[in-house]
């Protein structure tokens, strides 16, 4: 049994947050496989489906994110698995609005919803898939911005992201984590080529023009942390 874990808040006042983008794939993904959400065994909704002939869970914990662990502790335990066959979906500060990332493990990274789940299971081998939601926030600003919407200028961009994260997410179910990751992060590094070709300079005028406005830039450019 494969399970698909989406970090996010329960209610509607959270529904549509940065911190919520973990459900909103959930959404996509369940519609695709064409299951609904009922109640779970424990602290969760649990939708139940099949993709290429293997079994698959979606869960969306009700624990609230800093204590996402419990949910995922009952359903390894409810379903007889283990955190190498869970995958979860999960907001990322650090990337922009529209990219994402698979990986195997890690740390938390300072996410209180995976912190939670490193207690919980006792380790950090466990894969996740990580959806950009931007960083356009300042010092002592990131709680209210994960909990805040996306701008309108951002939604085509969401939109793009949320179905890229079904994809990725079917294909982790079919084929594991390794081929899944090979071919989900190869797809970022061939768009991130094709728009750094895209925005070199033309001709040899042009890069030297950029190259003369370095010095003038670089005092212009301001951190957020």
């Amino acid at each position: 049994m494969k399970i698909v874990l989406g970090l996010g808040n329960p209610g509607s006042r959270y529904a549509r947050t940065r911190h919520n983008v973990g459900w909103m794939a959930l959404d996509i993904i369940a519609e695709r496989l064409r299951t609904e959400f009922q109640p779970g065994v424990g602290d969760y909704y649990a939708a139940e489906g099949s993709w290429r002939g293997r079994k698959v869970v979606l869960i969306k914990p009700t624990t609230w994110m800093n204590n996402s662990g419990l949910a995922a502790r009952q359903v390894v335990r409810h379903y007889s698995g283990s955190p190498e066959e869970l995958l979860i979906l999960v907001d990322e500060v650090q990337f922009s609005v529209g990219k994402i990332k698979l990986t195997p493990s890690g740390s938390s990274g300072g996410h209180n919803g995976l912190e939670s789940l490193l207690y919980e299971l006792g380790t950090e081998n466990f894969p996740r898939l990580r959806l950009g939601v931007g960083n356009d926030f300042g010092p002592g600003e990131m709680v209210d911005y994960v909990l805040s919407g996306f701008k309108e200028s951002e939604e085509e961009e969401l939109g793009e992201m949320l179905n890229q994260a079904k994809d990725a997410t079917l294909l982790w179910i079919a084929e594991g984590t390794a081929k899944a990751m090979n071919q989900v992060n190869a797809r970022k590094r061939e768009k991130s080529s094709k728009e750094s070709a895209a925005s070199s300079p033309k001709d040899d005028t042009e890069k030297s023009v950029a190259d003369s406005s370095i010095g003038q830039s670089d005092n212009n450019i301001s951190t957020k942390s």
